[in-house]
């Protein structure tokens, strides 16, 4: 069965950089598009989806992170990472990842329990 656990999280100063990791089991990273997505805080956050990686490699990201978080997959650690610089207080939430086997645009599923990012001075 796939699972994911996400680690990496904690409390940043706002212009402060984070790597999330989204470790895998089960199954190989390399077998889905695996993608990166966010809980906003209190009851009943949105969902935002943020960056995915295709198995070919190809990225897709939501606007206002692209220019400032990086997907990345290590096939030899079968873990998925985030790089996130330069953040926000507005990025402060649950951040956890997913897994499609009908690419970047279809469905997820998997999803593991996440990862706290707390953006605050």
């Amino acid at each position: 069965q796939l699972q994911f656990k996400e680690s990496g999280g904690g409390l940043v100063e706002p212009g402060g950089s984070l790597r999330l990791s989204c470790a895998a089991s089960g199954s190989s990273v390399d077998y889905y598009s695996m993608g990166w997505f966010r809980q906003s805080p209190g009851p009943g956050g949105d969902h935002e989806g943020l960056s995915c990686i295709h198995t070919d490699g190809t990225v897709y990201s939501i606007d206002s992170v692209k220019d400032r978080f990086t997907i990345a997959r290590d096939s030899t650690k079968n873990t998925v990472y985030l790089q996130m610089n330069d953040l926000t207080p507005e990025d402060t939430a649950l951040y956890y990842c997913g897994a499609s086997d009908t690419g970047c645009h279809g469905d997820f599923g998997s999803f593991g329990q996440g990862t706290q990012v707390t953006v605050s001075s």
